[in-house]
């Protein structure tokens, strides 16, 4: 499959990346700065592209299967998810990409008494701007009936781990374990991503992964 990958160099693009070429998939990873990118790897084609310049993004996943963006906005810059999504979706249509997979953030999810995680008490202030872009972004794709989407939100903690392939999915629901706690390695993420992507069936959907 050809895959188109935004964010291909960050922290969860470059394992998402990882996870395409393990599976033989033909990918263009389109990057904020190609130099710092000088491995060549078989299957893979790396460009630049800006995400909020609409014609420069639709050219650059022109010709390709599925979009997947692991786009994360700079710290202070958080809202500019919001215009990036609109702007991706925009690229989407214009280059006529069956589908896009994006990541979305856990901040939307649902908890005990159908509250967002984002609203509930304790939830880190400084967090806080990332999770209400992410489910603003989420909105949007929400009320596009013209696209082909899906959106995997992490579990709350993210972070570096081991690929095991195992994990528990659900939809609108944050994934606990019996400690209560909810995190997913950004392996197992990747995974599912790919998984999503080779057998869909989240289309048109949110879903998420947890351990």
């Amino acid at each position: 499959m050809k895959i188109a990958l935004i964010g291909a160099n960050g922290n969860v693009g470059k394992v998402i990346l990882k996870e395409a070429l393990l599976r033989g998939h033909e990918v263009t990873g389109i990057v904020r700065n190609i130099s710092k990118n000088e491995e060549k790897q078989a299957n893979l084609n790396l460009i630049e592209g800006d995400i909020f310049d609409e014609e420069n993004i639709s050219k650059a996943i022109e010709g390709n299967d599925i979009v997947i963006s692991a786009f994360g906005p700079k710290h202070g810059e958080e809202k500019t998810l919001v215009e990036a999504t609109k702007r991706l979706i925009a690229a989407v249509k214009e280059a006529g990409i069956p589908r896009i997979l994006s990541m979305g953030g856990a901040g939307s999810l649902l908890v005990e008494g159908d509250i967002k995680l984002v609203e509930t008490k304790g939830f880190p202030e400084s967090w806080k701007p990332i999770a209400l872009a992410h489910g603003e972004a989420l909105d949007y794709y929400k009320k596009d009936k013209n696209i082909n989407w899906t959106n995997l939100s992490p579990a709350a903690i993210l972070e570096s781990g081991k690929r095991t392939g195992v994990y528990r999915i659900g939809e609108n629901y944050l994934i606990t374990d019996e400690k209560g706690e909810s995190h997913i390695s950004f392996e197992d993420f990747a995974f599912a991503m790919l998984e999503e992507v080779e057998k869909p069936k989240f289309s048109g959907k949110r879903f998420t992964v947890g351990y």
